[in-house]
């Protein structure tokens, strides 16, 4: 599943810098993670990585991109190829 910033996002920015993918990217109000490109972190780490920095844990999974963990590899396998 791709992970998704909802609007209690405070836009501080520590979640963008951490993101192996370059996925997260800087909106108009709050920050916005490209489904296409966010395998969380599989691949790269154990946990994602913008989860953990978080500090208002406004990242969740994005019930409109659902993938498994297989599906996640085969995109950071796509992604870094």
């Amino acid at each position: 599943m791709a992970l998704l910033i909802n609007e209690e996002c405070v836009n501080c920015g520590v979640c963008e810098p951490e993101c192996p993918n370059d996925a997260i990217t800087e909106g108009e109000d709050i920050y916005i993670i490209k489904a296409a490109k966010c395998t969380e972190c599989v691949g790269h780490f154990d946990e994602p990585q913008c989860v953990d920095v978080c500090p208002v844990d406004c990242i969740v999974t994005d019930p409109d991109n659902t993938e498994s963990k297989d599906e996640l590899m085969v995109k950071y396998k796509q992604l870094t190829s």
